[in-house]
């Protein structure tokens, strides 16, 4: 555990977290093209990561980079980023659960507007809409990321995988089974040593020692 990566923070440059698709290539694409294409299972693969992510955006996240910021598990985004689900201007559809996460984050009735409209909204609308955690100014977002990816890290280990876990299901069940899943997570953080030492450290008045056991 102690030589995995505890949290992933993935960035572009401050022109752009990730533009979308390559359209020039893409327009000439035949079905069987997009049936073979590797981006149905670049989608599942990072869907499987179990350590958190977080998205450090600044400048544009269109199309696809739109939703590879939404598949991670927190945003963070310069004041002057913008988002778009942007796939309806060209005649298509989001196609790596855009739709899908935006409209469990934001809402149905604002992913259908986002979603059919195509509109680009700044980085402050989409925290208002909620699916943007925290803002930083120019020139700091990549700061404010890595700031809050070390915040997650000095958390025990196998806490933060269970954690994450836990809040997906939230998203993939019913209000019951997702409780029944969320108490046998609870039971396995409980049978670790992490949670002796967390409690310990508590009542003693120290800061925990994490070993992710």
């Amino acid at each position: 555990m102690s030589r995995q990566a505890r949290v992933v923070v993935i960035a572009g440059d401050a022109r752009a977290f990730a533009a979308g698709a390559d359209l020039k290539a893409m327009r000439n694409f035949s079905l069987e093209d997009v049936l073979k294409h590797e981006a149905s299972r670049f989608w599942m693969r990072l869907a499987a990561l179990e350590v958190p992510l977080i998205a450090a955006v600044s400048g544009y996240a269109l199309g696809g980079g739109c939703e590879l910021a939404l598949a991670c598990d927190m945003i963070v985004a310069a004041r002057t980023a913008v988002f778009s689900q942007a796939e309806i201007t060209v005649g298509i559809v989001p196609g790596g659960g855009g739709t899908q996460r935006l409209a469990r984050t934001i809402g149905k009735h604002r992913a259908m507007e986002l979603v059919m409209t195509g509109r680009q909204i700044t980085a402050i609308e989409a925290r208002e809409f909620g699916f943007v955690n925290r803002l930083a100014e120019d020139g700091k977002w990549l700061e404010v990321a890595l700031e809050l990816a070390r915040e997650v890290a000095s958390r025990p280990p196998i806490a933060t995988l269970l954690a994450k876990r836990a809040v997906l299901g939230a998203e993939e069940a019913s209000l019951t089974a997702a409780m029944s899943f969320e108490r046998r997570l609870y039971e396995i953080a409980m049978a670790t040593e992490d949670r002796v030492e967390g409690m310990s450290a508590f009542v003693e008045r120290r800061a925990p020692a994490w070993r992710g056991r």
